[in-house]
């Protein structure tokens, strides 16, 4: 959870260049419905093949090996609008759907003189933070990527809404997909230390606790207690948990289950130093595995210290059972 109790991260997702993730950049474009049959593995089409609809930008066209970066051409200067879109090159590959998560390289150009302001392909750095999902999504962003092939490539318009004040083409080429976990899913660990908080599982897998006589605690206590065969975490992630917290005199103090939503947490640090979620889980999720349910138990020097928060009292030691479904 994030410092404050208040509110989650983003599901958008950490920025990769001009203070702006590949998908924040997407979601300024309002963009119409794409799926794409071609299984050509080169040339792209022109926008100026169908300038006459509403929001597509004339005149950009990308050459390359499909799944490769492309090489982008358009005459310059030029100006884009926020929501302008064309489709570069047509994909070859699996249909994006409902609920994948998609990973995405880009490549940002200067539509004043052309040049490059960002490039993800050089290392192979793709943006994972895309999650197709019609209900927390814009329908911009939505109705773009879902039913485009993995392979496609579309440019959007973007003008930078910070100092910078770059007027951009972003180019997203649409490179993997998969799902997220709906629960935790592994091996059940056998060897849980008996005086730990116990858990069990709804059908569903979400998690109840007899906290057992756990108090208070000075230092952190991280149980795996279904091993996932997942990606070992590490601070550079982002991870997508499904959550409850308590205190330890067994009072719920949230729970996205509750919501029946997910968050995405950051494990890394700001450009300040300071993590993003709360110290205890940043230091008892690094080195888990996608798959895993996490019992946690933070000392208040790893949570909120002398700080109330919400209906968290001060100086709370606080219990979470956190499942991994997903890492970026």
């Amino acid at each position: 959870m994030r410092k404050s109790v208040k509110s989650m991260l983003s599901p958008l997702g950490k920025a990769v260049a001009l203070a702006c993730s590949l998908a924040m950049c997407v979601s300024l474009a309002a963009c119409s419905s794409s799926s794409s049959d071609s299984k050509s593995s080169s040339d792209s089409s022109s926008s100026s093949d169908s300038s006459d609809k509403k929001g597509q930008i004339a005149g950009v066209t990308a050459k390359g090996k499909l799944g490769e970066k492309p090489t982008i051409s358009f005459n310059t200067p030029m100006t884009v609008s926020d929501g302008s879109y064309v489709v570069l090159q047509k994909g070859d590959g699996d249909v994006i759907e409902e609920g994948d998560r998609v990973c995405a390289q880009g490549i940002a150009l200067n539509v004043k003189d052309g040049t490059e302001l960002m490039d993800t392909w050089t290392k192979n750095t793709p943006d994972c933070s895309l999650k197709v999902d019609s209900k927390t999504l814009s329908s911009t962003y939505y109705n773009q990527i879902k039913g485009a092939k993995i392979n496609t490539t579309i440019g959007f318009g973007v003008n930078a809404q910070d100092s910078s004040g770059y007027s951009y083409i972003l180019a997203m080429t649409f490179v993997s997909k998969s799902k997220d976990l709906k629960k935790a899913t592994g091996e059940e660990v056998k060897d849980v230390p008996a005086n730990l908080p116990k858990v069990t599982r709804a059908k569903n897998g979400k998690p109840s606790i007899d906290m057992n006589g756990q108090g208070s605690v000075d230092s952190l206590i991280s149980q795996t207690l279904i091993k996932g065969n997942g990606a070992k975490l590490t601070d550079k992630n982002t991870v997508v948990v499904k959550y409850t917290g308590w205190l330890t005199n067994g009072k719920q103090f949230d729970s996205s289950w509750d919501r029946d939503s997910t968050i995405d947490a950051d494990l890394f640090s700001d450009s300040s130093g300071q993590h993003q979620v709360i110290e205890g889980w940043q230091k008892g999720l690094v080195g888990q595995t996608v798959g895993s349910q996490v019992l946690l138990v933070i000392p208040p020097d790893q949570a909120y210290g002398d700080k109330e928060q919400g209906s968290i009292p001060a100086n709370s030691t606080l219990v979470f059972v956190i499942d991994i479904l997903a890492a970026y």
